[in-house]
């Protein structure tokens, strides 16, 4: 499944149709004994290399969130830290992004980078970590996809394969890779994003884990209870550019949470002791409130 042309004047226009979306979360756990954790969950204001912006425009903590500690990682990614005391603990976030209702930009003229042109902050997103254990699909990479010519027709062949090849569903969890994922030819977002990162890797071509929220904007709502997103970037031509294995077609309304390596570098919660999630709940919708989350509670959250 191919994405349609598009040409670059489209950049041009990134920010022509803003839309804004009400995002959030509530996760519950259960605390036997003062236990520190932190977690990736806010999204920032963004401008990107293409002019789309990403601005929130209001916020407000839900739950132990209320006065939380909060520090930038090396990835430029808000992190919350704090210790969440004995019994039931919950924490959230409620927002208002506004972001452009333009589906993700279809580039195909951009070029891959060669390896000693590339900006030394991206090396980085070239190697193996935790989760993308490029090298163990470099030959693979290599017979599938080497043989086309340019970076973006090679991302998006590999986008192709993985949507045609893997069927979504549960099938893997917290601990499995890219390599592990492919080889059972079942995934879901999470793992789409690392076997997409795994392959633009190992042919050359910087890649990053992304994750976010997505809400059903100009198309049919799934059914499906809503949940953090995850696709990637791959780096062509000097800029970050979009891509989503899962869906394969371009999409509007993401509101950008974090990038990273993998999945470790954003998970939405890291434990250091002992708690269990016992309820999680995630929304993400288009909405017509102005500038204010005082006007209606979220019926999501409850």
């Amino acid at each position: 499944m191919t994405q349609a042309n598009s040409t670059p004047a489209a950049e041009d226009t990134a920010f022509d149709r803003p839309v804004r979306v009400r995002a959030g979360f509530s996760l519950t756990f259960e605390v036997p004994y003062p236990t520190p954790m932190l977690f990736v969950v806010q999204p920032g204001d963004r401008l990107d290399a293409t002019g789309t912006r990403q601005r929130i425009i209001d916020s407000r903590p839900l739950g132990a969130a209320e006065g939380i500690h909060t520090y930038v990682d090396g990835h430029g990614n808000t992190v919350w830290r704090t210790v969440a005391q004995p019994g039931t603990f919950t924490i959230g976030h409620d927002l208002i992004a506004e972001i452009t209702r333009n589906a993700d930009p279809v580039l195909p003229h951009l070029k891959k980078m060669m390896v000693e042109n590339l900006p030394d902050e991206t090396i980085q997103y070239l190697l193996p970590s935790r989760y993308v254990d490029s090298d163990l699909i470099s030959a693979e990479a290599w017979d599938r996809f080497g043989h086309i010519a340019g970076g973006w027709a090679q991302v998006q062949a590999i986008s192709d394969f993985l949507f045609d090849e893997c069927a979504y569903g549960y099938g893997s969890n917290s601990s499995t890779t890219a390599k592990q994922a492919l080889d059972s030819r079942k995934a879901v977002c999470r793992d789409f994003a690392h076997m997409g990162v795994a392959f633009c890797r190992a042919l050359n071509i910087p890649a990053r884990y992304v994750c976010g929220y997505m809400p059903d904007i100009d198309i049919v709502p799934d059914p499906v209870p809503m949940d953090f997103h995850a696709w990637f970037e791959a780096y062509l031509d000097g800029q970050w550019r979009t891509f989503d294995a899962r869906h394969n077609k371009p999409r509007a309304g993401r509101v950008l949470i974090a990038q990273g390596r993998d999945a470790s570098d954003v998970a939405f919660s890291t434990t250091f002791g002992s708690a269990t999630l016992t309820h999680m709940k995630v929304w993400a919708d288009e909405t017509d409130f102005d500038n204010t989350l005082d006007i209606e509670p979220n019926p999501r959250i409850f």
